[in-house]
């Protein structure tokens, strides 16, 4: 051990020993509790700060046990001591390890392997515990949390780089995550898709005018395609039930509805590549989770065409079903327009059709409303809304079974996805004042998606190990205990 590393030491239980004295000695009666652990907190990070120092000058000053050989197998000389800097949580530690190099085959310093340290200063933990601010608050709040608690000073452009860096292995850590065992597993598959706007940063032309014209927006959108997948136990019900759930009974009275079952093993992802991304992505999920065990597949949308039809062409063998909350809410615009919303029969009208679609009789509503379209005393506005609504179910039609979703416990409102489409982009992308790059917005949906999906810690485990790979795979140097270790293999 070389005397710098023992007048460390000597240092460090110095500074430990005052701590002791501190909550311990005759000062300690005048403290509040406040005053103690912020104190402690402090000079306990300060203390964190030389240990890591300490660390690694320990490991910095031991020899490598094997020759240092460049890829190609040349033996590489010791060169020099080079530093290099590791920002913590516990602040900023600068030390030196070994440099090995020889002309025309480059040079490493084996030490990085075996501490698997990033390709930048920021540590792991670090950029871990930020991310994991930032998938839930803005850069500006992640950042002043940093500055306030551990007294740290990051730039947002840092922050961003750090958030692209670690999104890049998301998908390859959805294909290769195990599916859940079967046996805790419902007979009912579930995949769900829909859109959710994500506002871009627009170019502006390099004269901008005073003042925009009508129509024009500061922002653009791009959608985000949000996609579920979980299984679920049958749940069923009749439609008398779900007209209760979906509308308030007329008398006030409060009914008891069966115990909805959860969704088992809920996965949300989102994309900003477009549908045929998002549902190819989805579609290599379902394929891991299907099996023996699944008894029905059922696709939930919301009655978007184009969405629609991919759905339909990727999937097969899933029942396409229409969401029908959208199916109720173009009831509602009808009776808006044929009784108004302030019209003492409207609530009864609006229960009486619905009652016809979830008994499988949508054509009869389809009928009621084409003969309603023709009354003369209908505005030409009142009467395109009848038509949207009539060609609206005429187009789904084929999905609006209900009386046969119900009988078998199906799902059949795209609750899971619409909750996405608020919680994974709506939250945290549209507040007040937010404009995104495609590339910042995307990898930050991948990040959040594996926060709520609470895959955070398996994700971040397989981020290093891959990461690991890409910076020191090719290096012979790291010995088989120390690759255990970086892998978390060891015993």
């Amino acid at each position: 051990m070389s005397s710098n590393s023992k007048q460390m030491i000597q240092q460090i239980r110095q500074d430990f020993e005052r701590l002791i004295e501190y909550v311990s000695g005759e000062g300690s009666q005048t403290r509040t509790a406040y005053e103690v652990e912020l104190t402690l907190f402090r000079q306990l990070l300060a203390l964190g700060r030389q240990l890591l120092l300490l660390f690694f000058q320990h490991r910095a000053a031991q020899l490598p046990k094997e020759p240092v050989r460049a890829p190609d197998g040349t033996p590489l000389p010791y060169h020099s001591m080079r530093p290099t800097s590791y920002y913590s949580v516990f602040g900023k530690v600068q030390f030196q390890r070994r440099y090995y190099y020889a002309p025309g085959h480059g040079g490493i310093c084996p030490l990085d392997a075996k501490l698997s340290l990033p390709a930048r200063c920021y540590s792991d933990l670090l950029r871990e515990w930020t991310q994991y601010c930032i998938t839930d608050e803005s850069y500006a709040e992640s950042i002043h949390m940093l500055k306030r608690i551990l007294g740290l000073s990051i730039s947002k452009q840092a922050l961003e780089t750090s958030i692209q860096e670690d999104a890049i292995d998301v998908d390859s850590f959805y294909d290769q995550k195990p599916v859940p065992p079967p046996e805790t597993e419902g007979p009912i598959l579930v995949l769900q898709a829909d859109g959710k706007g994500v506002p871009m940063v627009r170019d502006e032309p390099a004269c901008p005018p005073a003042r925009r014209g009508k129509g024009q927006k500061r922002t653009k959108k791009k959608e985000a395609i949000v996609t579920a997948i979980y299984t679920i136990n049958p749940y069923h019900r009749t439609p008398e039930q779900v007209v209760k759930a979906l509308m308030a009974p007329e008398d006030g009275a409060v009914s008891s509805r069966p115990q909805r079952p959860v969704p088992k093993a809920k996965e949300v992802r989102a994309t900003l590549q477009g549908k045929d991304t998002a549902l190819d992505r989805l579609a290599l999920r379902v394929a891991q989770r299907d099996g023996d065990h699944i008894q029905h597949r059922v696709a939930l949308t919301d009655g978007a065409e184009a969405l629609q039809k991919r759905v339909k062409e990727k999937f097969h063998n899933f029942e396409l079903v229409l969401d029908i909350i959208h199916a109720t809410e173009h009831l509602w615009d009808a009776a808006n327009a044929l009784l108004g919303e302030t019209h003492p029969e409207r609530n009864s009208w609006v229960r009486e059709q619905l009652l016809k679609i979830l008994s499988g009789r949508t054509s009869e509503v389809i009928e009621v409303l084409q003969k309603r379209a023709y009354e003369q005393s209908l505005s030409p506005a009142q009467r395109r809304t009848l038509q949207a609504t009539i060609g609206y179910y005429q187009h789904n039609l084929p999905y609006m079974r209900y009386d046969e979703y119900l009988s078998r416990g199906w799902p059949i409102g795209t609750g899971v996805v619409e909750g996405a489409c608020g919680h994974l982009v709506k939250d945290r992308f549209e507040r007040s004042g937010m404009r995104w790059t495609k590339s910042g917005a995307q990898s930050l949906l991948d990040l959040r998606a594996v926060r709520i999906n609470d895959d955070w810690d398996g994700y971040h485990d397989f981020r290093r190990r891959c990461q690991h790979q890409r910076l020191y795979g090719f290096w012979e140097t790291v010995s088989p205990r120390a690759e255990a270790i970086v892998f978390g293999t060891a015993a």
